[in-house]
C-alpha cells in the first residue's frame, strides 16, 4: 500500500530549519527521519524510502505515524544516556580499510571525505553515532590526516621507479663519486607576471586579494643543482624553453666548471632532441647524462627548489612590469645560490645516500 503525505508551506518550513539543525548538531538518526519524510512527500513509496535510506520499512512507518501525532514536535532526537558505544579494535581496522579504499568503494556518488560523510559510513557500516567534531579526534588516533591530494599520472611505471631508485641511482651515486664529479639534476621553471596564489592568514569573511597585470607573460629559468655539494647554476631567459636554450646554458655552465658533470633530466623534448643528442656526443668527455624515469617529478629534487623560489617571490605579490618580476626571482635564486645548504635540504628521497656521501 503507498501513503501519500503533503505539508503546508508553514509546516515544510519547520521541517527544513529541524534538518538544518539536525545536520548542525550531527544527529544523523533525525535526520535520516526528517529525509524519510521529505521522500514521502514527494511521492516515493515506503519500500524505496527504507532502500535509500537503508531503514526497514517498518520505521519509515513508524516515524509517518509519530509525525501524523505529534507534528513537527516529533521531529527531536534523546540521546541515550551515558558514553556511546566505542568501536572494536577489529572495527577500527575495518574502518581504516573502507577509508583507504575512498568513498566511492564505500558506495557515495563522491571521490572526497569529510567528517559528516565518515559519521554516516560509521553509522551504516557498525551501527554507531558519533558526533562530527569527534569524528576528526578519532582519524587522528587512526594515522589520518586531512590533506590535499595531488595528481599521479595514469602512465606511471612503479616498478620502473623503484628500479630506479634501488639500481639505478646507487651506480648512477657511485660512478659520480669515482670521477669526482658534479652530479647535477636539472629542470627548468618558469614564473609568471600575473602572480600565483597561494593559503594566507586573513580575517573570517574577508577573503584576501593580490592585485594583477593581467599580462600573460613569464621569466624562464634553466636551473641545475649539485647533489653533492648543494651549488646552483641558473640562467634566465625570456624566450622559449628549447634545444638551443638549452644547449646555450649548458655550455655556460661547462665553461663555469673544470671537472666532470654528470646530468639526470627528465624525458622533455628540447632535452632529448636530435640536437641535444649531438651536443651530448660532442660533450662526451666533460658530460654524461641519464634520464629519470617518465612521469617522476617527485624524484626530482630541484622541482622542491621552484616551489620555495616561488612561494618566497611571486606567491600573493603583485608585478606591474616584467622588471619587477625578473627582479625579485633573480634576488631569490642568488640567495639560494649563495646559501647551498638549503640546496642540500631539499634532497628528497635521496638525503639517506647524501648523508653516507658525507659521512
Amino acid at each position: 500500500m503507498n501513503i501519500r503525505i503533503g505539508f503546508e508551506n508553514s509546516v515544510r518550513k519547520a521541517i527544513q530549519a529541524r534538518l538544518k539543525q539536525a545536520y548542525a548538531s550531527g544527529v544523523l538518526r533525525l535526520v535520516r527521519r526528517i529525509h524519510a519524510l521529505l521522500a514521502l512527500a514527494a511521492g516515493q513509496t515506503v519500500s524505496e524510502v527504507a532502500e535509500d535510506l537503508a531503514l526497514s520499512e517498518q520505521t519509515v512507518r513508524d516515524y509517518l505515524r509519530t509525525f501524523l501525532l505529534k507534528g513537527v514536535d516529533s521531529l527531536v532526537y534523546h540521546r541515550p544516556p551515558g558514553r556511546p558505544s566505542k568501536l572494536t579494535k577489529t572495527e577500527r581496522k575495518e574502518l581504516v580499510i573502507l577509508i583507504e579504499a575512498g568513498p566511492e568503494a564505500a558506495g557515495y556518488d563522491c571521490g572526497c571525505w569529510s567528517a559528516a560523510l565518515i559519521q554516516d559510513l560509521i553509522y551504516r557500516r557498525f551501527g554507531r553515532e558519533y558526533n562530527p567534531h569527534y569524528i576528526s579526534d578519532l582519524l587522528h588516533q587512526l594515522g589520518f590526516s586531512f590533506q590535499k591530494a595531488r595528481f599521479v599520472s595514469d602512465h606511471l611505471n612503479e616498478a620502473q621507479r623503484q628500479e630506479w631508485l634501488q639500481t639505478a641511482w646507487p651506480r648512477i651515486l657511485r660512478y659520480a663519486q669515482r670521477r669526482k664529479a658534479l652530479l647535477l639534476f636539472g629542470d627548468e621553471a618558469s614564473f609568471a607576471q600575473w602572480g600565483s596564489l597561494s593559503y594566507t592568514w586573513a580575517r573570517q569573511g574577508q577573503q584576501p586579494t593580490v592585485k594583477t597585470s593581467g599580462k600573460r607573460k613569464g621569466y624562464k629559468v634553466f636551473g641545475l643543482i649539485d647533489y653533492f655539494t648543494g651549488r646552483l647554476f641558473y640562467k634566465g631567459h625570456t624566450g622559449r624553453f628549447t634545444s638551443a636554450s638549452y644547449q646555450a646554458f649548458l655550455s655556460e655552465v661547462l665553461a663555469q666548471t673544470e671537472c666532470h658533470l654528470v646530468l639526470i633530466q627528465d624525458g622533455a623534448r628540447y632535452h632529448t632532441s636530435a640536437a641535444m643528442a649531438d651536443f651530448f656526443d660532442q660533450h662526451q668527455d666533460r658530460l654524461t647524462v641519464y634520464q629519470l624515469p617518465a612521469y617522476s617529478p617527485d624524484f626530482n629534487p630541484i622541482e622542491y627548489l621552484w616551489r620555495k623560489v616561488k612561494k618566497q617571490a611571486t606567491h600573493l605579490r603583485y608585478f606591474p612590469t616584467f622588471d619587477a618580476l625578473t627582479q625579485k626571482v633573480e634576488a631569490k635564486l642568488l640567495y639560494f645560490a649563495q646559501t647551498p645548504s638549503e640546496i642540500l635540504g631539499l634532497m628528497g628521497k635521496y638525503c639517506d645516500s647524501l648523508g653516507t656521501v658525507a659521512a
